[in-house]
């Protein structure tokens, strides 16, 4: 008896949910659209699982962050670019700061606040379209604040920002990969001095030069890299001075005009998976190395039956040896991370609607969202397997952010907090 009792209990700690909370930029935790902890819900509609609904002030893209019980998301409102910071649990606002002026978006998708905040264990970021770049405090006060256009030249891309702020420990780190005059820059956290700025202007054709991507920063043996995708190359950076690394070109072989790139890399089991050609190639890197590594660290590329077979917005996932993606069109594919290897794919249900928002890997599942607001649920398991379709009213853009068994699910104007009922 005493066995079965002890059995019991230790199955029932086993499934209990497991909640983790911080949502520090736009791809979670570690920068490689993987989400911490258990208990999220696999159902939802308007009637079911929605814990609060609340409107604010858009056209917005951008994807909330989370530190604490707060959550902070960009917007515009009355001509300024805006920081909302709500409390994660009930909705309510408890600030909101503007600074800057708007800069409208051009793009039907488009906005002045497109770019992801970041934040830390004692700021939050806001970036926007207009070239404003600010540090508030957790109470919304602004520390400091700078227009990276004044400063460095106006925006020379066609079409509307898209590059979030990563943060290093110290740092905060932008990427302006465009036109001309394209570079990266670091400014120390808490005064907003510039700590170093390195040119990264590649020979790259026409609008293929233009890069909505958002870097990914990871540690190596204790040492900050920047990683970079964009202008038909991925560059490595030194976090403490900019200077670049190692260098992979060979991303746009036919010189093709207009492969300006969008889905941003991911990083994982120690590669890097680069989405490129409008979603018509995914390249495996094999991390490390000094200098031009095209020939030694490009282990797989994968060419899709036309543009669009892989991602061209959505940026994928990746975990435990494997990358998720979805294209824009709803193929869900699973590959060996080291190999290329294709381990399933499927189709999501038909629809005229893209996707944009990138997926999610939690708790088991992969949640995609359309942009008419649904979220589909798929198992991340060794075949393709759709769980759930999910509708929500809304024009979605923002990839879902996972905290302490909930979803944050952000609309261009309206936040879904879900959770289990």
């Amino acid at each position: 008896m005493k066995a079965l009792l002890a059995t019991a209990l230790l199955s029932l700690f086993i499934a209990a949910p497991t909640y983790a909370g911080n949502w520090p930029g736009w791809r979670g935790p570690n920068s490689n659209g993987v989400a911490e902890g258990s208990g999220y819900p696999v159902e939802w509609d308007s009637s079911k699982n929605i814990l609060w609904e609340v409107k604010f002030p858009g056209p917005s893209g951008s994807t909330p962050v989370i530190w604490g019980d707060d959550l902070f998301l960009t917007t515009n409102s009355e001509g300024k670019n805006r920081v909302i910071c709500l409390d994660k649990n009930t909705g309510k606002e408890k600030w909101h700061t503007d600074f800057g002026t708007e800069r409208a978006g051009k793009h039907k998708k488009g906005s002045g606040s497109s770019p992801s905040p970041a934040v830390d264990d004692q700021f939050i970021f806001g970036y926007f379209k207009s070239g404003d770049l600010a540090c508030l405090t957790k109470e919304g006060k602004i520390v400091w604040q700078k227009n990276l256009q004044k400063e460095y030249g106006e925006d020379t891309l066609w079409w509307d920002l898209g590059t979030s702020p990563v943060l290093t420990d110290n740092l905060v780190v932008i990427a302006c990969i465009q036109s001309d005059n394209s570079y990266i820059a670091a400014f120390d956290k808490a005064t907003g001095k510039e700590v170093w700025k390195q040119g990264r202007n590649l020979d790259a054709p026409k609008e293929a030069n233009q890069s909505y991507t958002t870097p990914v920063v990871t540690k190596q043996n204790g040492k900050e890299i920047i990683y970079v995708l964009g202008a038909d190359h991925v560059t490595a950076h030194d976090a403490q001075n900019g200077k670049e690394i190692w260098r992979v070109g060979g991303l746009n072989p036919t010189q093709h005009e207009y492969f300006r790139s969008i889905s941003s890399p991911v990083i994982s089991d120690g590669y890097l998976i680069a989405p490129y050609a409008r979603g018509g190639s995914l390249t495996g890197i094999k991390l490390g190395g000094q200098g031009d590594v095209t020939k030694s660290n490009v282990v797989w590329t994968k060419e899709g039956e036309g543009k669009g077979a892989f991602s061209d917005v959505p940026t994928p996932a990746a975990i435990n040896g494997r990358v998720y993606l979805c294209s824009d069109k709803g193929e869900v594919l699973c590959f060996d991370i080291k190999t290329g290897k294709q381990i399933w794919e499927g189709r999501l249900p038909r629809s005229r609607h893209k996707f944009s928002a990138s997926p999610i890997l939690a708790d088991g599942h992969i949640y995609v969202t359309r942009e008419d607001g649904t979220t589909l649920v798929v198992e991340q398991g060794d075949e393709f397997k759709l769980v759930s379709e999910n509708p929500l009213e809304g024009f979605a853009l923002a990839t879902p952010v996972f905290s302490d068994g909930k979803i944050y699910l952000k609309m261009t104007d309206k936040l879904y907090c879900l959770g289990k009922k």
